[in-house]
């Protein structure tokens, strides 16, 4: 996986910014935003173009396994997977887990900014930076598992 330059600026602010007063993270905060957002734009605009490149398969399990919880009962969604070698679905199922972790610490990390401002608390903007650093590792670990499918099933 090519590294970010989007990422790589906002891995290196948010590092910076733990080091903050509430004075600066104040005069900052719309800087700090735009930067995580676009290094969350480039994650996931890499991460389309990773999974655009997947067979149809690959697609057709990511979306079912997406559908799960979607309280139809899943009966639709096991028919979309029938067939399909288990292997492929295992490969999938890590890169869903994946997905599923980044996107949960992405907005852990975003509700920590938003406590963080509303309370003036630099301990949680600290802990917001680490969560948005944190964040961008799964997110790239995450593409770098769809990477790897693609490359593994490939025919």
């Amino acid at each position: 996986m090519r590294k970010l330059s989007e990422v790589e600026h906002a891995k290196a602010l948010m590092t910076e910014a733990m080091g903050w007063s509430v004075v600066k993270w104040l005069s900052e905060k719309k800087r700090v935003r735009k930067t995580a957002d676009l290094a969350n734009a480039a994650l996931d605009r890499l991460d389309q173009e990773v999974k655009g490149h997947w067979r149809d398969e690959l697609k057709t399990v990511y979306g079912a396994l997406g559908a799960k919880g979607d309280g139809v009962g899943g009966q639709p969604h096991q028919q979309a997977l029938q067939g399909i070698d288990p292997q492929i679905k295992l490969l999938v199922q890590r890169v869903k887990d994946a997905d599923d972790e980044a996107y949960r610490v992405r907005m852990d990390a975003e509700d920590r900014f938003d406590k963080a401002e509303k309370q003036l608390s630099t301990r949680m903007a600290r802990e917001g930076c680490q969560k948005a650093i944190d964040s961008w590792d799964l997110h790239e670990q995450a593409i770098r598992q769809s990477e790897a499918v693609l490359g593994a099933t490939k025919e």
